[in-house]
């Protein structure tokens, strides 16, 4: 997380290590005074019920300012600065370049683009050097969104919309993950968040409103989509240009062109596709993907299909 790649998340490892250097002092301070209780101990120093009752009190009013006043001056020291510093950011924060709706799903990501009308899954693109503004809510239970190269973390609830603004400095890809206990799969509840020129950025913005390609008749390709828009599939995915619609699963209208498969599970590469496909429980148990029972030659026709859909 210390290799920081935006002013957002910057802020947050210069808090981390303002946090650590306090507590390693703190840590330092209680073993010295550890120390020195024992030494006084064994050098024969007076016990509790042997002190004068003024070197009592002065001992009492040490206790009192070190154990108590100091941690609470320094707390809320380090809490002010912190909720002033927040709300400066927000005050000189312009006006975000993009603005994606992220929802949290057991356990993967949906991603709406409102400005540019589409939806992705499991990855997010961006431009570089400018600010991205994400929406963030949860279709189920508590989530949260974390690229601790890019942002701080932000939780995903059920019913409310939390706000993340941040700003890639570098193009790269940048691995992001659930930070929230959200169940089986918690672990393999991840995305990438793609941060690109400008140039790729709305090349790749143009290549995603498209509606998904036809294929040419008489191929596997052709057999394949035939067979996705006459089987279950339609009732969980939706595929723009096709008859399938549903939003119970991830959108596959351009799931050729996405890096990794079941939220961060599996490469992106046909041989994972079909293992996916035939048995998903196999590879991340208790997602919502059911076994599908496809001949060899279905399966082939079906991969076939999903590849042209780039």
């Amino acid at each position: 997380m210390f290799d920081v790649q935006g002013p957002e998340a910057a802020r947050v490892a210069e808090w981390s290590w303002l946090l650590f250097g306090v507590a390693g002092l703190v840590f330092v301070v209680v073993l010295a005074l550890i120390g020195f209780a024992l030494l006084r101990r064994r050098r024969g120093g007076a016990l509790h019920d042997q002190l004068p009752q003024a070197q009592e009190r002065k001992w009492f009013t040490f206790v009192l300012i070190a154990g108590g006043i100091v941690p609470a001056v320094v707390l809320s020291t380090v809490m002010g600065v912190n909720v002033y510093s927040e709300r400066t950011v927000a005050a000189e924060a312009e006006r975000p370049a993009v603005t994606v709706e992220v929802i949290g799903h057991q356990w993967w990501w949906e991603m709406f683009y409102p400005g540019a009308g589409f939806t992705t899954a499991n990855e997010i693109h961006v431009p570089v050097g400018q600010r991205v503004e994400l929406k963030l809510t949860s279709a189920d239970v508590i989530h949260s969104f974390w690229v601790p190269q890019l942002s701080p973390k932000y939780d995903l609830i059920p019913g409310q919309t939390n706000t993340l603004t941040f700003t890639a400095d570098h193009v790269g890809i940048y691995r992001g993950q659930c930070a929230e206990l959200c169940g089986t799969q918690h672990a393999h509840m991840a995305f990438l968040v793609v941060v690109d020129s400008a140039q790729d950025y709305a090349a790749w913005t143009a290549r995603q409103r498209q509606p998904a390609p036809n294929p040419t008749a008489n191929t596997a390709a052709f057999e394949g989509q035939q067979l996705f828009q006459g089987s279950a599939c339609v009732y969980c995915h939706a595929v723009r240009g096709t008859t399938a619609s549903s939003r119970l699963g991830p959108d596959l209208t351009h799931i050729a062109s996405r890096m990794a498969l079941g939220a961060g599970t599996l490469v992106n590469n046909r041989g994972n596709l079909s293992g996916w496909i035939v048995n998903a429980q196999a590879v991340k148990p208790g997602n919502k993907m059911p076994p599908m029972y496809l001949s060899s030659g279905e399966l082939e026709s079906l991969v076939a299909y999903l590849e042209t859909l780039r």
